[in-house]
């Protein structure tokens, strides 16, 4: 494999691995939302935001804290275990009026009309195996599918990561960590790159997790973007 051209093969491989460990554990992140999630809500209720678009779901567990907030949801997710998840907690939950989920590999477009959103997040999706050009690919299309002044919330973690530049080299700042997961470290440079057509309204550092068997943890970008008209 060339280092700059990534194997876009090896990168389909990681569906069945994140389905085989959604499948071993039903609830890996927990249930408490995550920290992002809370500070996306605050600012998506100040705003009079209502329909929420999430990308790279997981197993439901922001998904089911913005519908608990009063939020309709749309969540995607490319894993098959994790959208019956998400469906599963919705019912439950008497969240399932509130709660579409829907199985969907962001490679693709999104299928839905343009302007059809006010708000999207998504955790950690930007640091999944997703090449530069199909992050940019993500970017226009929630770009596209955001009504005027939307706003788009995402994470990832980033080239100040204590795993950066461990493990495989997969090519552009993608490299396969223990647990065979791989993970596309973004700079800050590189997240201007993906802000074509937004505003970026703030880049917010934080940590979250411990690395398994080290005492560090994981470094990301919190970064909040508004769709220009």
């Amino acid at each position: 494999m060339n280092a700059d051209n990534p194997d876009k093969e090896m990168f389909n491989r990681q569906q069945t691995h994140w389905e085989n460990v959604y499948t071993k554990n039903q609830s890996m992140f927990g249930d408490d939302p995550s920290i992002p999630a809370c500070k996306a809500a605050e600012i998506f209720k100040r705003e009079n935001m209502t329909r929420v678009l999430e990308l790279g779901a997981g197993q439901g567990r922001d998904t089911m804290f913005f519908a608990e907030n009063g939020f309709e949801v749309y969540s995607l997710d490319y894993s098959r275990p994790g959208v019956e998840s998400i469906k599963r907690k919705a019912r439950e939950s008497g969240l399932i009026n509130c709660v579409t989920a829907v199985q969907h590999d962001v490679r693709k477009p999104l299928p839905f009309e343009d302007e059809s959103f006010d708000a999207c997040f998504s955790h950690m999706l930007y640091c999944m195996p997703l090449t530069t050009s199909e992050l940019e690919s993500v970017s226009k299309e929630i770009w596209r599918v955001l009504r005027p002044g939307g706003i788009n919330i995402f994470t990832t973690r980033h080239t100040g990561d204590p795993q950066y530049r461990t493990g495989i080299y997969r090519g552009e700042d993608m490299w396969e960590i223990s647990g065979g997961f791989i993970v596309h470290f973004l700079s800050r440079e590189r997240i201007k790159q993906l802000s074509k057509g937004y505003q970026i309204i703030d880049i917010e550092e934080f940590e979250e997790g411990k690395i398994p068997g080290t005492d560090k943890s994981r470094k990301l970008f919190k970064v909040a973007m508004r769709k220009k008209s």
